[in-house]
């Protein structure tokens, strides 16, 4: 069991692990050039190539901000991420499942004061400006402008009190003020914000930043899997077997996660829209999952009523298609696969794979067992109900068990040699998925009839169970390599 229970904590493991982690005194620009040093160093993902899986950096000389350090890249890794939740990578999906189907509740701080209200900026301080509090970093240099990427957004139904925990794309738009992007339908706390608007009221908001990974996972979870009601943090006790802390606001009525770094306390304003890119005219927001960079929209605000920090906080921050997000996204992705399915047919899904070319969003692979000749056809069933687990999903590809669905050569095998495209593509039109897909739209094809509207796609790359023997790899004989290369294996 990992003994992580914040972001110092979990910097300090992967310090001990050999090639997972980096740190520069050199000085960088937050505006555009360390997400450019770091696209080189680990973002992977679908960045913008060359780019590769690679180890957490630290910046310790920002640019303008005299005391401010930024790590980037802690969850870019399926390795690091299982050893910062003490588990195996190929299990994390399985893992995931059984965390939050067995969830243990925040609880209220108990101590005099909470880490993350160790330095505090009111808004009515003279000077305060949240650019110069908070080193948010710019991805690109075409960005609205600096971005909160990691910011664990934490509000409450205006009507039933339920609350709940989600990430969502933050813009520092002026001295106390925030735009944020809720995706239409996908997130609970837009549930809430339109109850607010209703009420012609603003709903209290905290922002928390630089947390233990178990948090960021699990803000990642969706409905049907998380309903509403259902409040994530609950889930990251799980993961930790301990409670998540929480800590009552200092000038809103919310709670904040008590060990963050940063912790922003702010109202979102109903009906008060303006332009993403209000600051700077740019005309595009920032890089989103799909690896491109969409149109600045109409945005909420957020007014900052105040921040409150660690003695030397850590800003955390990520490139927002990197793999960082596969991570946050794609683990639960493959979790709420695996509970549906496993609830529908027990033992006969392996494992789940949400692929980093869909940004653990758009493409599974689900890795399939069929063990009687009535079995044939349910793998079909099992990518059904992948898309009912994840309405976002845009894409299957099915394998059989001795395929890797881990490994995209051994996927891409099964595919040329397990898969004629006449009879083994089904396909689903019309269905809802994600709007930052760019060929989700009239625009693309004019029978699409909305922004978002996609065909969902099965690739059954899995071999008739009758010719199984007919399409059996070549058979090695199976030894143990440590005999001639100890030091290798």
């Amino acid at each position: 069991m990992s003994n992580v229970h914040d972001l110092r904590s979990a910097i300090e493991l992967i310090k001990s692990i050999p090639g997972e982690y980096v740190e520069t005194n050199v000085e960088v620009d937050p505006k555009a050039e360390l997400s450019g040093v770091y696209r080189h160093v680990g973002a992977a993902g679908t960045v913008m190539r060359p780019t590769k899986v690679g180890p957490a950096m630290m910046f310790n000389n920002i640019k303008d901000h005299p005391d401010g350090r930024v790590i980037i890249g802690m969850l870019a890794s399926r390795k690091r991420v299982a050893a910062l939740l003490g588990t195996e990578p190929e299990k994390l999906g399985w893992f995931l499942k059984d965390a939050v189907k067995n969830p243990i509740e925040p609880v209220d701080f108990a101590g005099e004061k909470a880490p993350c209200q160790e330095v505090v900026h009111l808004a009515t301080d003279e000077g305060f400006d949240i650019r110069k509090i908070v080193p948010a970093p710019t991805n690109t240099p075409e960005d609205a402008g600096p971005y909160i990427t990691m910011g664990m957004c934490y509000a409450s139904d205006p009507e039933t009190g339920i609350s709940d925990a989600t990430i969502h794309r933050l813009c520092l738009q002026g001295p106390d003020e925030l735009s944020m992007w809720i995706t239409p339908g996908a997130r609970h706390i837009g549930a809430f914000y339109e109850k607010a608007e209703a009420l012609n009221q603003p709903l209290p908001i905290s922002i928390s930043i630089g947390l233990d990974p178990a948090v960021y996972i699990s803000g990642g979870f969706e409905p049907p899997t998380t309903p509403l009601g259902y409040n994530e943090l609950a889930c990251a006790g799980a993961i930790r077997q301990k409670p998540v802390e929480l800590v009552k606001c200092l000038t809103i009525e919310e709670k904040a996660i008590a060990n963050a770094e940063f912790v922003i306390e702010g109202l979102l304003m109903p009906h008060d829209r303006v332009p993403e890119d209000r600051s700077t005219g740019t005309g595009k927001a920032m890089p989103e999952f799909p690896g491109q960079t969409g149109p600045a929209p109409m945005v909420p605000i957020i007014k900052v009523k105040a921040v409150t920090t660690r003695i030397n906080p850590i800003m955390q921050t990520t490139i927002g298609p990197s793999e960082e997000h596969v991570h946050m996204a794609g683990l639960p992705t493959e979790a709420s696969i695996l509970n549906m399915v496993e609830t529908a047919m027990p033992g006969k899904l392996l494992n789940v794979y949400a692929h980093s070319s869909g940004g653990g969003k758009y493409l599974a692979i689900l890795q399939f067992k069929k063990s009687v000749p009535s079995d044939e056809g349910r793998q079909r069933q099992a990518a059904l109900l992948a898309f009912s687990a994840f309405n976002e999903l845009k894409n299957v590809i099915l394998v059989d068990e001795d395929v890797d669905p881990f490994d995209t050569n051994d996927v891409l095998w099964a595919l040329n040699t397990r898969y004629q495209g006449d009879i083994d593509t089904v396909f689903i039109p019309g269905v809802r998925c994600h709007p930052l897909d760019h060929t989700q739209e009239p625009s693309y094809n004019p029978m699409i009839r909305d922004k978002g509207i996609s065909c969902k796609t099965i690739f059954d790359c899995t071999m008739p169970f009758s010719l199984k023997k007919h399409f059996e790899r070549s058979q090695f004989l199976d030894v143990d390599p440590k005999h001639w290369l100890p030091d290798m294996f």
